[in-house]
């Protein structure tokens, strides 16, 4: 929760540029973090992100691209830092620091770090525009742990339904700034300008060049024009999310590392095609109504089914999420839930008994 994301009823103004400044900014992390944006969804005051760690992804990258990208992120203090870019000599620097690169390498597959990355930059934007100090967002983010794919589907359904059950709009087809909306807008071939960094250092040389033969003004000019369109390239709308599919090497061992440089892997996240879950979500974006019973039709029963979720209760369990996953640490089937708990050392997990009703 936080300051305003779309038109501020007091005030009259339309905050609802900053979601854009938000999305940018996820994208832009993803093409750094060793960590798959699975589904998000921007609100009015705040926003739901799924994410999923990495740590067998950051393990193949090389000591340099450690230090690039932790680089690229945060780039602390540097004589050259007017650049906005680090230099070969900065990311050698970081790489000869063993037990600091080692720190750096843990905290790219670390979600509280991605989640630092994303608001920081965002408050500060914001205060600077509103000419205040303090806090942008009402406080620290809460995490959930999924524990199973009938926790992530109903999980990703209920982010991505968000603005819908808010009332700000009618069809998953009007619901910009969620990641329903990117992957329709993909697949139509919309594209985008890659907020993605550009993982190259600056030779130490022209650094120093550039310091000498530029002006404050025009070195400002450059950093604004890499922060528009870093790599000068374009994706489709949906490129940086992880894909939809897991597909048939998802039980190997191999960590799928994308090569796009938009995303940290092309590993997808659910037993199901795009064009299924996305038959599934539009249907489960009318049942606005709650009524007893209402069954999943026909066609779509199986993706329901073989999670083991009830027919009956599948609209129940989206549209009523936070109802019984809202006070819990976990989000799952009632078995998952417990099986988490276990390994966590806890005797059980809040919320198991309600959501077993939901399932056969």
């Amino acid at each position: 929760m936080g300051r305003p994301l779309r038109l501020d009823r007091i005030t009259g103004k339309d905050y609802g540029f900053r979601r854009e400044w938000i999305r940018r900014r996820m994208e832009a992390l993803s093409s750094v973090f060793a960590c798959d944006v699975l589904t998000y969804a921007i609100l009015s005051n705040h926003l739901h992100l799924i994410l999923r760690t990495r740590p067998d992804v950051v393990a193949q990258w090389s000591d340099e691209e450690v230090a690039m990208r932790w680089l690229k992120v945060f780039p602390g203090r540097r004589i050259d830092e007017h650049l906005g870019e680090p230099t070969e000599t900065d990311v050698q620097t970081l790489v000869r620091d063993k037990e600091r690169l080692a720190q750096v390498r843990e905290r790219l597959s670390d979600i509280s770090w991605f989640m630092r990355a994303l608001s920081e930059p965002i408050a500060r934007m914001a205060n600077r525009q509103d000419e205040v100090t303090g806090r942008f967002w009402e406080g620290r983010f809460k995490a959930q742990r999924i524990t199973d794919e009938a926790g992530l589907l109903a999980c990703a359904m209920y982010v991505d339904l968000n603005p819908i059950r808010a009332a700000m709009v009618e069809t998953v087809e009007e619901a910009e700034h969620t990641s329903a909306y990117d992957r329709i807008e993909g697949e139509r071939g919309r594209q985008i300008e890659a907020a993605a960094f550009d993982l190259k250092a600056i030779p130490t040389e022209e650094a120093a060049k550039v310091l000498k033969t530029t002006t404050p003004e025009e070195r400002k000019r450059i950093k604004a024009a890499r922060r528009r369109n870093p790599t000068g390239r374009k994706i489709l709308r949906d490129g940086w999310l992880a894909p939809i599919e897991l597909g048939r090497s998802a039980t190997s061992s191999n960590p799928q590392i994308s090569r796009s440089g938009v995303r940290a892997s092309d590993k997808g996240f659910l037993c199901m095609s795009w064009r299924e879950y996305l038959r599934l979500l539009r249907w489960t974006a009318r049942q606005r109504d709650p009524v007893e019973g209402r069954k999943v039709p026909p066609s779509l029963q199986s993706i329901v089914s073989k999670l083991g979720i009830d027919l009956t209760m599948w609209r129940d369990l989206v549209w009523n999420f936070k109802r019984y996953f809202g006070r819990s640490r976990y989000a799952g089937s009632p078995a998952s839930m417990s099986s988490a708990a276990t390994t966590q050392s806890r005797r059980w997990a809040k919320g198991q008994s309600a959501v077993r009703e939901c399932f056969s």
